[in-house]
């Protein structure tokens, strides 16, 4: 390739570089760079200085650095595999060249003796002497020494010195693309064009420089694309027509007349947008986000059940079988009799199955429960009108355009996430869905106590648990890890599963990630019905189930797990009107960070709040459901360190959308750093 021409040409290979071969692109397809747009989006995080001539006697082992020395002695051994050796010295010392794989005529041609030459390398130390294994840079004039040069993360069958080739080659071709912001946005960061901010991106000399303006350009590209695409989806959506879901609130009251309890205002809300979104035109993509233990699956039962009175179907689908159960039984306890339920699980025997399924396909089954197994071909329905789905914050912004494809237009679409996302990226996750938020817990829920105990007091806790266990209340156990390891100073579960067995005997059992789906099933039922006190488990006991008399949850190495990580594992308990309690156990040599998570923990019982302060602690890319959730992982926008590029994107987007602005000047923003499938869909 002679020169780029479009942005089209930036999304081909990198095999369209001349002097990259196939394997040089299969080698950078490791580090997931496909195209010339991956390779120029990645930032060198330093860079190498060889200007700067060091004496032998001050060179510093580790270092890459730059010497000029004499070539003094050739060492080329005639067995097989040993390196050949060249002997260099300047004024202050001897170094020794080390040559693996190189052959004689080479050496002496680069490293002619009695020649003074210019080596660069990483120095090593070895027998009182110092030597450079394969230098990177060896030349008898200076000026053929490349002065600076970045680094990049790299992967291993590719040199610096090559990719910095590749990269160099393609700023050359880069071409000056037609400006897809508006002169208004382009103003905001000092009229920086997108081809002269990745320049200066590669410039070694603006390395780190990530508030300059041409960092923040390409990182509101980043943003304004992914914000961009949500926001086309959601219009999308919006054009499917659909029948009207008409309801007159008569099952519904007949709901609130067996309650034993007031919906909190957020659930009331919740269900009003919901209901109205229900009887639009519009098809509705909604998510229902709330905290854990905020009552969402009592808000999603009574919208369903306005469905059926509509004459519709309802599938309601959870990540597990037990969960599905728990769902499936609380709607037969809450729901009238008239209101027909079914659940389809892995247990289900065939014959029930096809009973299951004909009723389905004739309308005579209101409503089905059951895990992502629901969606089979087989399972047919005569005329359903509402998907909800439980804890799928996986879904990502592709996998929810086909999700809300796969019911047909009549079928409006409701997801739940107990994943508290922060203020500032829920449009960046969630963007193409409307969004309902329960924020309050219900009245008769008491917050859950949460105490921090070294490891040493372990008796003391113990005690605590026992005078527990007589109350008739029931304990969680967690320890980060199955087994013990010889590199990691953790109990693991199985040893605690041990040591706690020998104390409460029977009424203690174990549950880890190793285990099938079908003994986890079993072990979680038996201990909802009673039949073990303690559970010590993994981190597996994150979904949202309901064990009315679990009070009190032990989580041992508190430090190991992320804050929003330990509000999930703390929300397992505090489900029933008992006082419940979360004990951290820690060693005494916490860090700092450890230190500020316990203490936010112990002080605060909002998930929302505390998923903001894990993200400023350690970075939005390692809070919970994050990498899961389908956020898209900026390479260069950073939620935290760019919360003002996140605000003028959302003011942007609202701007197109009020206006009603054609957005084809940005599809090559999107095709570049968004790359949806669905973008013939969309522009």
């Amino acid at each position: 390739m002679n020169k780029i021409k479009n942005y089209e040409d930036l999304l081909k290979g990198l095999n369209h570089i001349e002097g990259v071969g196939k394997k040089t692109a299969d080698i950078l397809k490791k580090k997931n760079i496909h195209s010339i747009f991956d390779m120029i989006l990645r930032l060198p995080h330093s860079y190498i200085d060889r200007s700067i001539i060091t004496k032998v006697s001050d060179l510093q082992i580790g270092k890459i650095q730059t010497i000029k020395v004499n070539v003094i002695k050739y060492n080329f051994p005639r067995i097989r595999n040993l390196p050949n050796k060249v002997l260099c010295e300047d004024q202050t010392g001897k170094i020794d060249c080390i040559f693996f794989n190189s052959f004689e005529g080479y050496i002496r041609k680069i490293l002619p003796i009695n020649k003074a030459v210019y080596i660069s390398g990483k120095i090593g130390f070895f027998k009182n002497k110092y030597q450079i294994t394969n230098p990177k840079y060896v030349s008898e004039n200076n000026d053929i020494v490349e002065q600076k040069s970045n680094k990049y993360k790299l992967t291993e069958g590719i040199s610096e010195k090559v990719y910095n080739k590749i990269v160099e080659k393609i700023l050359k071709l880069l071409p000056e693309l037609n400006e897809w912001h508006t002169e208004e946005i382009v103003k905001k960061f000092n009229n920086m064009s997108w081809k002269k901010s990745i320049t200066k991106l590669h410039d070694y000399d603006n390395i780190g420089k990530t508030q300059s303006d041409f960092y923040k350009r390409l990182a509101f590209d980043e943003i304004f694309a992914s914000l961009l695409i949500s926001s086309e989806i959601r219009k999308k959506i919006k054009k499917i027509k659909k029948d009207k879901k008409f309801f007159n609130f008569v099952l519904q009251k007949k709901i609130y007349d067996r309650l034993n309890f007031e919906l909190t205002n957020d659930q009331n809300i919740a269900l009003n947008q919901i209901n109205n979104d229900l009887k639009l035109k519009q098809k509705m993509f909604r998510l229902l986000q709330g905290d854990v233990g905020s009552g969402k699956t009592i808000v999603a039962l009574i919208s369903a059940l306005n469905v059926i009175e509509s004459g519709y179907q309802v599938a309601f689908m959870a990540p597990t079988e037990i969960l599905a159960k728990q769902h499936y039984n609380l709607a037969k306890n809450l729901f009238p009799r008239e209101v027909s339920i079914a659940i389809i699980t892995g247990k289900t025997l065939s014959k029930d199955k096809n009973i299951i399924n004909k009723k389905l396909e004739n309308g005579e089954t209101n409503i089905v429960f059951g895990t992502h197994s629901l969606f089979q071909k087989k399972i047919k329905f005569n005329k359903l009108g509402y998907i909800i789905i439980d804890e799928q914050h996986k879904f990502g912004v592709n996998q929810r355009k086909r999700l809300s494809d796969k019911g047909g237009n009549n079928c409006d679409i409701l997801l739940m996430s107990a994943t508290p996302i922060p203020r500032t990226l829920i449009m960046s996750v969630y963007g193409d869905m409307d969004i309902s938020l329960i924020k309050e817990k219900p009245k008769n829920r008491k917050d859950i106590i949460t105490y921090s105990k070294l490891e040493t007091k372990i008796d003391e806790i113990l005690i605590f648990i026992k005078k527990e266990l007589n109350y008739g209340n029931q304990v969680f156990w967690v320890c980060p890890l199955i087994e013990e390891s010889s590199k990691v100073n953790n109990t693991s579960s199985i040893e605690r599963y041990k040591s706690l067995k020998k104390i409460f005997k029977k009424k203690i059992a174990l549950l880890h990630g190793k285990i099938t789906a079908e003994e986890k099933d079993l072990i979680l039922n038996d201990f909802l019905i009673g039949k073990y006190q303690i559970l010590v488990s993994t981190t597996v006991i994150e979904v949202g189930i309901d064990f009315p008399k679990a009070n009190v949850i032990v989580i041992e190495n508190a430090n190991k797990f992320g804050l929003s990580q330990l509000h999930q594992l703390r929300g397992r308990v505090g489900r029933g009107e008992r006082q419940s309690t979360c004990i951290l156990m820690f060693k005494s040599n916490l860090s700092e960070n450890a230190r500020k998570r316990i203490k936010i923990l112990k002080s605060s019982n909002d998930g929302f709040q505390i998923s903001e302060q894990d993200m400023k602690l350690r970075g939005f890319g390692d809070v919970l459901g994050f990498k899961q959730s389908g956020l898209k992982n900026f390479k260069l926008a950073d939620p935290i360190q760019n919360e003002d590029l996140f605000k003028l994107g959302e003011e942007e987007i609202k701007k197109i959308e009020r206006e009603n602005i054609n957005i084809s000047r940005y599809k090559p923003l999107i095709k570049l750093y968004d790359r949806a499938d669905i973008i013939n869909d969309i522009v």
